[in-house]
């Protein structure tokens, strides 16, 4: 029964991570996804509280980044940015997601701390 529990909590975990994908379809969904994932199950799975902190700070992060990067378009560099923090955004979560899943530790590159 423990190993189904720790299961669980390793999948729900790595859904934290993947529901910033939910950036792609709908405005702030890559902060509300993993927002709404984390409210639900931290108080009940430890590994669930530690990474969607991880995947809300990260997702924070890279919103602020891209908001720099649009005010940058108008100075040419920035459409280079926007491309260039989508792909990072888009490898570093599926790599937080699979160590996640593995159960090994996962820290994103450039992350800013908002949430402890």
């Amino acid at each position: 029964m423990a190993e189904k529990s720790k299961d669980a909590e390793k999948t729900w975990a790595t859904l934290c991570h993947l529901a910033s994908f939910a950036g792609y379809i709908f405005p702030f969904g890559n902060i509300i996804g993993p927002l709404i994932l984390w409210l639900i199950k931290k108080e009940e799975m430890p590994l669930v509280d530690r990474e969607g902190k991880k995947s809300l700070n990260f997702q924070i992060s890279i919103s602020v980044y891209f908001v720099i990067a649009f005010l940058l378009v108008f100075v040419i560099i920035g459409f280079v940015l926007l491309f260039a923090i989508m792909i990072f955004d888009l490898i570093v979560v599926i790599m937080a997601a699979i160590k996640t899943n593995k159960g090994e530790d996962y820290h994103y590159p450039l992350s800013i701390q908002f949430l402890k």
